[in-house]
């Protein structure tokens, strides 16, 4: 039998108010040693909220808070607060002397993830100030910081923020990889929905005072959630249809997101079973030809110049109606700036931009100033100054319907722009600039202050939308989910497809980083149109996408009564997973009845290591399986 896992921080009935909000509500949850929890749920819901109560930074208005007494708590907050004139090495490293931190792995293996190495970190050296640093840059020392100290309880509010793609991926590898030791847990709260699933063995929704808690990652709390409401019934039709085409994506998705059975496999198959694809590429194309013609964007040996560097050597990429692309690169490679050469914004230093007759182009910024102008209206009249009523999946859509899909009620309609919030603002943008009816979309990091609701919301509104789409962002989930391709800035000129997509990214810059890169191997760097015809121009690879089911190019390497065996084996896997998930639902309760009284906490907590150590057998026991049952 498992150890019993010892309880760091409980809550008990705790209740929290702002003003007359309920955040808290009779709420008695626990982070028990080696929990990894992820916090999700709609911006102002109390997510941050209750960090700052587990951390003790906030007191509750009633109920306790239970911490084990030499429990250490470190949280990383939304904003990196740190002193102008401190240098790098205080701010990193505090007072360990040099032999104390140079001589132990862990530590290094952070200072190299993190600021690019030990001996003079990328941001400038040791002894650089962090006054001047960027935002991305002083958030990086203050994650670096956070994991050189390494409490019993870490606790991360946002921590994807200000970081690229490779950033995020180290970051996730790191806490699910270090992490998980004796004595220590983790709570994060983030809108990213890759980095959740990467790294949370649970997840918590924090939703009208409550906190419901669910087994595994984003993928298992989707499942989840839509059971609750099926067997509930108390959520309306929208919202559980949203969280059933979200599904149905995960489904459809990489291996990696559904090769280990966190949920039921047979309840999944039939929640989505005629449920269609996200979109009609097809017919989104057809729609978009109708609306751009042939010719949309089109780069033509084109080198983009800031100041004296080049970001982009002799490039042709074309873009045509329909396409849906993902960009990608290191902070600094010039995503940012190649949407404003699309937009004619910043001069070529060679080469031609072609911009077909008929674009009407739209682009999300990062920045939020536009709005200024309109302060004082209400929001619905901040949309239907631009338009009344628009076309969205071949239906017309009013403003006030649009508005609604996008998380304004009907009352929050009537508030003052100025009074929004920073994720209220950012949805205000996206629903003017779609009331405008553009037919090329241009998003840079579009999910900067949005909850994980209002991006699913958003993508479903986009799947309808017939236009050409282009998507600069560090969320790796809502550039595989959005965009059907995707390509990188590496920062040597060139501008690289991805058929294997972000991972083929990483792939490509971890050769890199080990001095292993041998260059482009040939491939063009131009980019072939996948609606409007590139062939030839993509070189080898351009059409591989997807290419290739199995081992030895689709050729089984298991004997028909093997592939028999093997489903045998995974529908008595399933049903035993199944009992497995009965009996744990049940033992969280009878825990959360007992968060009061310690020895039986304990006995519970014991039985619960001893159902997850035969859950990790069971699902060791699928996985080899389903490789063979695949054929």
């Amino acid at each position: 039998m498992a150890p019993a896992r010892a309880s760091l921080v409980t809550l008990d009935r705790a209740h929290l108010l702002a003003g007359t909000q309920v955040l808290l509500d009779q709420v008695s949850v626990g982070v028990l040693d080696g929990d990894r929890i992820g916090v999700v749920g709609r911006n102002g819901g109390g997510k941050t909220s209750l960090l700052s109560v587990l951390t003790g930074r906030r007191t509750l208005d009633a109920g306790r808070v239970v911490r084990t007494g030499d429990v250490s708590v470190g949280m990383l907050s939304q904003t990196d607060v740190l002193a102008p004139d401190a240098t790098v090495r205080e701010v990193v490293l505090g007072d360990l002397d040099e032999h104390e931190w140079a001589g132990d792995a862990r530590v290094r293996e952070v200072l190299d993830g993190l600021l690019g190495g030990t001996a003079a970190p990328a941001v400038g050296g040791w002894d650089a100030v962090v006054g001047p640093l960027s935002g991305g840059e002083r958030r990086r020392l203050a994650l670096a910081s956070l994991l050189v100290a390494d409490p019993d309880l870490l606790v991360l509010d946002e921590p994807t923020n200000h970081l690229d793609v490779e950033g995020v991926a180290w970051l996730a590898a790191y806490l699910s990889g270090r992490r998980p030791q004796p004595g220590n847990a983790l709570v994060v709260v983030t809108h990213d929905r890759w980095f959740l699933d990467a790294v949370s063995t649970l997840t918590w929704e924090v939703s009208d005072g409550e906190v419901h808690v669910y087994e595994g990652g984003y993928a298992a709390y989707v499942l989840a959630k839509v059971e609750r409401q099926r067997i509930a019934r108390v959520t309306e039709e929208r919202r559980a249809n949203l969280a059933r085409k979200e599904l149905a994506w995960l489904r459809r998705g990489a291996p990696a997101r559904t090769s280990k059975p966190k949920f039921r496999i047979e309840a999944a198959t039939e929640l989505i079973e005629g449920e269609p694809p996200p979109r009609d590429s097809v017919e989104l194309v057809r729609f978009a030809t109708t609306r751009l013609g042939k010719d949309v964007l089109d780069l033509l040996g084109a080198t983009i110049r800031v100041g004296e560097r080049d970001l982009l050597t002799e490039v042709t990429w074309r873009i045509g109606p329909g396409d849906r692309f993902g960009v990608v690169g290191v902070n600094g490679a010039g995503k940012s700036t190649l949407l404003r050469v699309l937009q004619g914004e910043h001069p070529l230093a060679a080469g031609k931009l072609k911009t077909g007759k008929t674009v009407r182009m739209a682009c999300l910024t990062q920045e939020l100033r536009e709005l200024d102008r309109v302060a004082g209206w209400s929001v619905i009249d901040a949309i239907t100054e631009v338009r009344s009523f628009t076309v969205i999946g071949g239906k017309e859509v009013s403003a006030s319907s649009l508005a609604k899909r996008l998380g304004f009620s009907g009352g929050r309609q009537q508030s003052r722009v100025g009074d929004l919030s920073g994720g209220e603002r950012r949805r205000l943008q996206f629903v003017r600039l779609l009331m405008d009816e553009p037919n090329v979309l241009l998003l840079d990091e579009p999910t900067n202050d949005l909850d994980i609701d209002t991006l699913t919301a958003m993508e479903d509104v986009l799947d309808g939308w017939a236009g050409t789409l282009l998507v600069v962002s560090h969320d790796r989930y809502l550039l595989e989910r959005m965009t059907d391709r995707q390509v990188a800035l590496l920062g040597d000129g060139s501008l690289r497809d991805l058929p294997g997509g972000v991972e083929e990214y990483l792939r490509l810059r971890r050769e890199r980083s080990r001095g292993g890169a041998r260059g482009s191997g040939g491939r063009s760097a131009g980019m072939p149109s996948g609606a409007a015809g590139g062939a030839g121009s993509g070189g080898a690879g351009a059409g591989s996408a997807g290419a290739g089911s199995g081992p030895g190019g689709g050729m089984s390497a298991y004997s028909p009564a093997q592939v028999r065996e093997a489903r045998k084996t995974l529908a008595r896997v399933e049903k035993a997973l199944d009992r497995l998930h009965t009996q744990q639902v049940r033992l969280h309760e009878q825990m959360a009845a007992a968060a009061t009284d310690p020895g039986e906490l304990g006995r519970l907590t014991a039985q619960d290591a001893d159902l997850r150590a035969q859950e990790e057998a069971l699902e060791l026991e699928w996985l080899e399986a389903s490789e063979a049952a695949e054929g």
